[in-house]
């Protein structure tokens, strides 16, 4: 467990899955959800090579067939510390033999937390060190404990968005799969009371790029984590059924197979390139207020 400390934050990060285990401010309050393994046990994974599911688990790439589970393998593997200081910290991954038999492509992927001021800043690199073009998506699944919500009490909590205007979501199912089919997403000028009917359908996933910023408030109606981002898909998602006291906010540079999908692993929706030698950076924050 590595930590970064300032006047405002401090966190954690673990090598396993380079996922970040705690967010607290100067006062000890915890913001990032722990883990009870009673309602879901992880906290922040990264989302590599693949956000959500391919079909059935199989997905084919020049012609071969591969397995990858939800997700992709990288938020399981071991991440190494290669750089290290008073602000940040820079873990790495690179392709190896166990990579290769389920995603055949060499790559160095970094992902890097800055501490600035209340904001952290969480930084995605992926590298193409193959002499073939690579295919991936990346995402990220960071889950905020719902301000003033207790364990067993039913869910209950506000998103505010910064885009007022309808909003589009993609149809989904509880078992994780969806429709490219549009839906309306249940928002009013920005704001959605969620409760846990509101993941009856699995996530929310409003995708095209509607908006830039979410913000968790608390019972006052003030932002308690404001979560910054570039990325096409913004997804939430709480355990249906369970009235889990967190809700998680994730940005997505990709989208999980539609279902039935048959083509190719380089066509799947919001399939991300890259030739030889190239690299693909973002980031996305978080703000304690």
């Amino acid at each position: 467990m590595e930590e970064l400390k300032n006047e405002y934050l401090t966190i954690k990060v673990a090598e396993t899955g380079a996922e970040l285990q705690s967010i607290k401010d100067a006062q000890g309050k915890e913001y990032l959800w722990q883990g009870d393994p009673n309602f879901w046990p992880r906290r922040s994974p990264i989302l590599f090579p693949i956000v959500c599911s391919v079909e059935n688990d199989t997905y084919f790439a020049e012609g071969k067939e591969y397995h990858l589970p939800r997700h992709g393998f990288a938020r399981d593997m071991a991440f190494k510390l290669v750089n290290r200081t008073p602000e940040r910290l820079t873990f790495a991954l690179h392709d190896s033999e166990e990579t290769l038999k389920v995603y055949p492509y060499r790559f160095n992927l970094a992902i890097s937390y800055r501490l600035d001021g209340n904001i952290i800043h969480v930084v995605w690199h992926v590298q193409n060190t193959d002499t073939k073009e690579i295919h991936f998506q990346i995402g990220g699944h960071p889950a905020f404990n719902v301000p003033g919500m207790a364990a067993g009490s039913a869910l209950c909590g506000t998103l505010r968005l910064d885009n007022e205007a309808p909003l589009d979501g993609l149809k989904s199912y509880i078992d994780g799969s969806h429709e490219m089919t549009e839906v309306p997403v249940e928002a009013e000028k920005g704001i959605i009371e969620f409760s846990d009917n509101t993941f009856r359908n699995d996530s929310v996933k409003i995708h095209k790029c509607q908006t830039r910023q979410v913000e968790l408030l608390n019972k006052s109606g003030k932002p308690e984590v404001t979560v910054g981002y570039k990325a096409p898909v913004i997804a939430f998602w709480s355990p249906f059924g369970l009235n889990a006291p967190f809700v998680c906010i994730e940005p997505w540079y990709g989208l999980g197979d539609p279902r039935g999908y048959k083509g190719e692993f380089k066509d799947k929706p919001l399939m991300n390139h890259l030739q030889p030698g190239a690299s693909f950076m973002t980031e996305y924050t978080i703000k304690i207020s």
